[in-house]
């Protein structure tokens, strides 16, 4: 019999090593070797303006880490950096991924080791010996029964569920620590690019508020002109009409800067009223951030590797396949054991005498019949398997989209800038050329001051096109994924 019980044990030891269902294998990174049908250029076009140096592409097997100190402004590193240390967003993603860590550390107790309790307790009580057929014994009079015992119980993982369902909660520890990555990577490129749209919205309010005086004076001249009998009123409605249409574009774009301003505030943690980074602000303009020489490429292969939401849809992937693993493992049959010991005693005092009550009992639990419960949940598990790996094709997928947009953009605004930047250029000698010939009473002051406007219009659209190549960048590194490291 012991010879038995022995072997028994040694085959349970033997079975606890065994585990069902899937083993999960991380999916293959993307075949591609390059982001678009096109292929990269080795630079893209230039102008001689600020912001307007061609950009070349260098491959690199990593994405870079804190991409955004490359515009060289220090002012914009100090706001990613406070943001990274305060942001709400950052603080609500790292008490999630505490919370899965904790989470994990409950289930592997609870799993890997044996529970163990202690009951205290204390039971008065009425014996009724005629109801045990007793008559002839008079009955005790009422007693209290003291109990202290110690009990322990496990379960054998002989198939593998527990493994399979502490395998799926580490899972979810690894996707709340790449969401936490993701948020770091989110928060800084939220910052850089809200910072570059508040600078080139803020330039666009000066222009603009330069053309409506220059239009202002036109305005002047040609109701003196009316008054002088030399034009016509069509012409002076038209001049009004051109200044309140340009007056009525400052209130909107005011709008915009002030909400990119309450922005950036919330992304540093602080209240929209807050004046602690006012200066850095004044202090952070379009020709003060520097436009990256070099842009720094990765293989698509890499890309699935340091993405955090690819590898966030990653980890949900593989908790899916050990769910299926948990769900495959509840077919099979459930070992346990159980033991208590104690001391049971009428008088509190004798507890501590020694040991009078004891138990041992082995359990085997196999499901025969639950209509189709567990063969629909092992289904269920599977379909949801195969969700998730769709689910994470499609982030790959969308990610390789978005760094071929950027790359895209990227190409096309240097295009749109280098045609900016020499309208802007022929404007401006168009300007200085008028203001030589009005000092030289060639041209009228009318139509020096028509030439200034033209210049600060394409100034304008330049400004705009000058942004679109900054915030582009950027836009092409979060693609990437380059990490934000933590905050120290």
């Amino acid at each position: 019999m012991k010879r038995f019980a022995l072997s028994a044990f040694a085959t349970l030891l033997t079975l606890a090593g065994c585990t069902v269902g899937p083993d999960f294998r991380t999916p293959e990174a993307p075949a591609a070797t390059g982001w678009t049908r096109a292929g990269t250029p080795a630079a893209t076009a230039g102008a001689a303006g600020p912001g307007g140096g061609a950009q070349t592409f260098a491959t690199a097997g990593h994405a870079p880490r804190a991409w955004w100190t490359q515009f060289g402004s220090a002012e914009l590193d100090e706001l990613v950096d406070q943001a990274l240390r305060a942001s709400p967003t950052l603080d609500s993603a790292r008490a999630k991924l505490l919370e899965a860590r904790e989470n994990y550390n409950a289930q592997a107790g609870a799993a890997n080791f044996p529970s163990v309790d202690l009951k205290l307790s204390g039971t008065r009580q009425k014996v009724d010996l005629a109801a045990f057929g007793i008559t002839q014994v008079a009955n005790p009079p009422p007693f209290t029964l003291y109990n202290a015992s110690v009990s322990v119980s496990y379960v054998f993982d002989v198939f593998g569920a527990n493994r399979r369902a502490l395998e799926a909660t580490l899972a979810q520890v690894d996707y709340a620590t790449y969401e936490l990555e993701a948020a770091r990577l989110s928060v800084a490129a939220n910052v850089v690019s809200t910072a570059i749209r508040r600078a080139s919205l803020q330039r666009q309010v000066e222009l603009t508020r330069n053309l409506a005086d220059a239009q202002a004076r036109q305005l002047e001249i040609v109701e003196a002109r009316l008054a002088a009998g030399g034009v016509a009123q069509t012409d002076v409605r038209s001049q009004r009409t051109l200044l309140a249409q340009t007056r009525a574009s400052l209130p909107p774009l005011e709008t915009q800067r002030d909400a990119a301003e309450h922005q950036l505030a919330i992304l540093l943690g602080v209240a929209p009223s807050s004046t602690r980074f006012t200066a850095q602000l004044d202090a952070l303009s379009l020709n003060t951030l520097r436009l990256p020489d070099t842009v720094t490429l990765t293989l698509p292969s890499a890309l699935a590797r340091e993405r955090p939401d690819i590898r966030a849809a990653e980890a949900l992937l593989h908790q899916a396949s050990a769910n299926v693993g948990v769900a495959t493992a509840n077919l099979y049959p459930q070992i346990s054991i159980s033991a208590s010991m104690g001391s049971e005693r009428t008088h509190i005092e004798d507890v501590v005498n020694g040991l009078n009550i004891w138990n041992v009992g082995l359990g085997l639990t196999q499901p025969l019949f639950h209509g189709g419960e567990l063969r629909a949940k092992k289904r269920a598990s599977e379909a949801a398997y195969e969700a998730a790996f769709a689910d994470y094709r499609q982030t790959v997928l969308q990610a390789l989209q978005q760094v071929a947009d950027a790359l895209r953009a990227l190409q096309n605004d240097a295009t749109e800038l280098q045609a900016r930047d020499d309208a802007a250029r022929e404007a401006q000698a168009n300007a200085t050329i008028a203001q030589t010939r009005h000092e030289a009473g060639g041209v009228s002051e009318f139509a020096l001051i028509d030439t200034q406007r033209q210049a600060l219009q394409t100034m304008l659209d330049r400004t705009r096109a000058h942004a679109d190549r900054l915030a582009d960048t950027a836009a092409l590194y979060q693609a990437l994924g380059g990490a934000a490291p933590p905050a120290p």
